[in-house]
This record gives structure tokens, C-alpha cells and sequence, in this order.
């Protein structure tokens, strides 16, 4: 049996929806300079490529990805939707 809970104050949920609400949120990075001259274009990246991976092969998996995407779902009860809504980028567990 699936069981719903605030993920904000931990009140109990109903399983029909009811009194729950969905928030999703996504935190992706920004696109980079798209213009390109052609020195850039031209040169060779190899080093730079190995370089790169060579950093990348330090990090963790996730600690790579959070640098690119990440998401987030919440459920939450109408009290807790509220004070969301009001103020979004407030992080508070109620």
C-alpha cells in the first residue's frame, strides 16, 4: 500500500489526491556562449579534452551531474502548497 506524506510538515495524505499537491522543480544549467570565432573553431582541443576527463574521472557521478541537471518532486499538503506558493524560494520543513 502506497502511502503519501508532506514531504514539507509529514502530515498523512490521502491516496486519492485529495489533499495533496505535486511540486516538481528543475535546476539545469544555463547555455554557454554559442558563438564561436574561427580560432576557436580551428585549434586543436584535444589536450583540453584530456584534461577534462581527467578532472571528470575524480568527481563522483552525481556530483557531476548536479553541475548539469537535477530535479526535484515534492508532495505536499494544501497548508504547506500555500506558504510554497507564497514564497518559493524559501527553504523551510515547516
Amino acid at each position: 500500500m502506497i502511502r503519501y506524506r508532506c514531504d514539507s510538515c509529514g502530515v498523512d495524505l490521502e491516496r486519492d489526491g485529495s489533499n495533496r499537491y505535486i511540486v516538481k522543480i528543475e535546476a539545469y544549467a544555463a547555455a554557454g556562449k554559442l558563438e564561436f570565432t574561427r580560432g576557436e573553431v580551428e585549434r586543436d582541443h584535444e589536450a583540453e579534452i584530456r584534461q577534462l576527463i581527467a578532472a571528470l574521472e575524480k568527481k563522483h557521478p552525481d556530483e557531476i551531474e548536479d553541475q548539469v541537471y537535477r530535479s526535484f518532486r515534492y508532495d505536499l499538503c494544501p497548508t504547506c502548497h500555500r506558504r510554497y506558493l507564497a514564497s518559493p524560494l524559501v527553504i523551510d520543513n515547516a
